[in-house]
């Protein structure tokens, strides 16, 4: 017979921390407010069309922004936007999100979603579907905006902290 082991939340989010990710701050504005938020929860679907997903916490209500929007824009990190990072996150303590967006230079490119003037990389998208799992909604977005910029080292998250390569 085979022993299951009780995984519990914490046990989880402890063995998940040890995943490294590039960090991103993902962006949204429009008739749902301007929201930002920054993740690590990312990846390429498909190169055509150029489809990427986002996972967002859904039981934050803030996040319902993306939806009502239909747009999102996925800003790649650079080390030296560990502080923007922080920001955008609420971990500085900047009560509003205009107050978090003030610490970083952005424009839009395609959707009206705001883009990091000198992101690694900006992905700008419309929503083209999602998929609610758990405490967690994947947004799925046509890339319909492109930007790279100069050639920088990435920005990491690992072990509950921001990493450099």
């Amino acid at each position: 017979m085979l022993k299951k082991n009780d995984i519990g939340p914490q046990a989880y989010r402890d063995a998940m921390a040890k995943f490294a990710g590039h960090v991103h701050i993902v962006t949204t504005n429009g008739p749902g407010g301007l929201r930002g938020a920054t993740v690590t929860a990312s990846c390429s679907v498909s190169d055509t069309p150029p489809i990427i997903l986002v996972c967002l916490n859904r039981e934050n209500l803030k996040n319902d922004a993306f939806l009502v929007n239909g747009n999102f824009a996925l800003n790649t990190l650079g080390e030296r936007h560990q502080p923007l990072a922080a920001a955008i996150s609420g971990q500085t303590g900047l009560p509003t999100m205009a107050e978090r967006f003030s610490a970083g230079e952005w424009d839009t490119i395609e959707t009206g979603a705001p883009t990091l003037v000198d992101a690694v990389a900006v992905f700008d998208c419309e929503i083209v579907d999602t998929k609610d799992i758990a405490t967690h909604r994947v947004l799925f977005g046509r890339v319909t905006g492109l930007r790279v910029g100069a050639d920088q080292r990435p920005l990491m998250y690992h072990d509950r902290r921001y990493e450099n390569l």
